[in-house]
């Protein structure tokens, strides 16, 4: 159980100087900030066709899913956000939990016109994703999930115990000034731990992400994400009472990080789950096995 809970352990070219290189974006997408509640939200848009949102997890940004954005833009319109507080959106005081997060997306959605989508979501992605898909499950079509648990839905409590996830529970008065200037060195603890090959999480994508995450604030607001975990808890829990998800789901694990035990944990939350394992893969799927990864997401987006 311990194993499989993570271990069981362009976008930005055009609108940053130069930096190190990550896989860039299809030529023709653009980017537009989104005025939401209490924030700003930076969107890089493209492609043509049903629209797919996608959302980043923690440790990365919207930047990620280049991979897939190049294998969907033929026929789907792509739509990959920042999180409040992460990447180039703003970095608000509050807001960070999932719920609200949530009516970020919404919001992002209503100012492109767009009223239904797929969603495709990874680690602190799944939470805001579960949230939004709980709250508007008439504006998701099908929903991608992959590698990370979602607040007080299945097994959370037992989870919240892997001493792999000790970041959880990091907070306090001191926390910022802890990593200040050392963003990469706390970085490389998740991009390492969590990886079935760390080397597959390349030297240029860790200069990139660790230099986003030494803006100010992006640290404070990348801790409150993890802290607003209790509420999210309740929330989702408030959520599950009203009704299981119903729209086709597929949950996709790491063969060396959360494998069967994804799909495990959505089947207490939707009523039509698929489940899959990327092999040779940690938790940073689109890192270390882009193309299965983009695969598998893209086989079950045509299924159904």
């Amino acid at each position: 159980m311990l194993r499989s809970l993570i271990g069981a352990a362009a976008a930005l070219a055009f609108a940053l100087p130069a930096m190190a290189e990550v896989p860039p974006y299809p030529a023709g997408f653009r980017t537009q900030a989104v005025e939401v509640d209490g924030a700003t939200i930076h969107v890089r848009i493209g492609g043509q066709g049903p629209a797919v949102l996608m959302i980043h997890g923690y440790g990365e940004t919207g930047d990620m899913w280049a991979p897939l954005a190049a294998a969907l833009a033929s026929d789907h319109t792509v739509i990959a956000p920042d999180l409040r507080g992460m990447g180039l959106s703003s970095k608000p005081e509050g807001g960070y939990d999932k719920r609200t997060q949530a009516g970020d997306m919404a919001r992002v959605l209503d100012a492109l016109g767009v009223q239904r989508a797929d969603l495709v979501t990874h680690d602190i992605g799944n939470m805001v994703g579960y949230a939004f898909a709980a709250q508007y499950p008439a504006r998701v079509t099908r929903f991608v999930l992959m590698d990370a648990p979602v607040p007080g839905i299945g097994p959370w409590e037992e989870i919240l115990k892997n001493p792999l996830l000790w970041h959880f529970r990091f907070g306090g008065p001191d926390m910022e000034r802890l990593v200040a200037g050392r963003e990469r060195i706390y970085l490389d603890r998740f991009w390492n731990e969590f990886s079935a090959d760390p080397r597959r999480f390349d030297e240029a994508s860790r200069e990139h992400y660790a230099r986003l995450y030494a803006q100010p604030g992006a640290m404070r607001a990348g801790f409150a994400q993890f802290a607003a975990f209790d509420q999210d808890a309740i929330d989702n829990r408030a959520f599950l009472a009203r009704g299981e998800l119903t729209m086709p789901v597929l949950a996709i694990g790491g063969g060396a990080s959360f494998g069967t035990t994804m799909a495990d944990v959505m089947r207490f939350a939707a009523t039509n789950v698929d489940g899959a394992v990327i092999a040779n893969s940690g938790h940073w799927l689109m890192e270390e096995q882009p193309e299965a990864t983009v695969a598998a997401i893209v086989a079950f987006l045509g299924r159904h």
